[in-house]
């Protein structure tokens, strides 16, 4: 089974190349993945054409299985809001939902049952060098809401994917979070259990822990010349040695590069 995560940028191309859907359906048939967790994905946002980008890549891997979690309602470049209660939390085939940003997963394998986490907010922001009309600028940003989806896999596997805080230290309080989260589920057999995503973590050490494996050590950030590992897998009892870690051509597409590996069902 190859489980990848994959943080897809809501399909903006690297600085050196243009995007194109041929670019995106050659990226998916080149992942040859079971299992997508895919970070900043866009639904229905005007961005990037009011596509369903889960449902989309969905399509190209042949499958039905996939769920939206939005992270905030509308577009994180403009006015959101958090989801409120009335909101679709997660949005699938069978479960539509409002304009949004946020995480998904797609698997070949069916889908027993999906599950989502909420987690709180970066009481602060932090500063970071974005491009404002064509000059690198020093922009004090504000975070927005995270969460994690799971999916229950008909196999006995649990999938967790998630996109952590860019706020040093609450991203690591988030990823304890998720991991207190992962150990709640009703399995037998914790060799099945997998968080994957961006974790905005360059420290391997603090992201694994005491009880967990990084399953993967790849330099995945940025794509075009990667530097540092901001994606992981992990597992609590699957080691790296275990599985086979695979190696990607970068697509021309995020930048991030896919981080993937194969393990056994």
């Amino acid at each position: 089974m190859r489980l990848t995560s994959w943080n897809y940028l809501h399909g903006l191309p690297t600085p050196l190349s243009e995007p194109t859907n041929q670019g995106l359906s050659k990226a998916i048939t080149a992942l040859a993945t079971d299992v997508l967790g895919l970070q900043e994905v866009d639904y229905m946002l005007e961005r990037s054409g009011e596509e369903n980008q889960v449902a989309r890549i969905a399509e190209l891997m042949g499958t039905t299985h996939w769920a939206f979690a939005p992270s905030v309602i509308g577009s994180p470049d403009e006015d959101w809001m958090v989801p409120g209660s009335t909101d679709v939390k997660v949005v699938t085939e069978s479960a539509t939902g409002v304009p949004g940003y946020g995480i998904g997963l797609v698997s070949k394998i069916p889908v027993a049952s999906w599950h989502r986490l909420d987690l709180k907010v970066a009481p602060v922001g932090i500063y970071m060098k974005l491009p404002r009309n064509g000059i690198i600028k020093r922009i004090y940003v504000h975070d927005h809401p995270r969460s994690a989806l799971a999916a229950v896999l008909e196999n006995g596997w649990v999938i967790i994917n998630t996109h952590l805080s860019f706020v040093p230290l609450f991203n690591y309080l988030q990823l304890l979070e998720v991991k207190r989260w992962a150990k709640k589920f009703p399995i037998t057999d914790k060799n099945k259990i997998i968080i994957m995503g961006d974790l905005n973590l360059r420290r391997s050490a603090l992201v694994r822990g005491v009880n967990w494996n990084s399953l993967a050590t790849k330099l995945t950030f940025p794509s075009w010349s990667p530097k540092v590992q901001i994606d992981y897998i992990l597992s609590q009892k699957v080691a790296s040695e275990d599985v086979i870690a695979v190696d990607l051509v970068p697509s021309g597409i995020s930048d991030h590069l896919p981080l993937s590996v194969d393990v056994d069902q």
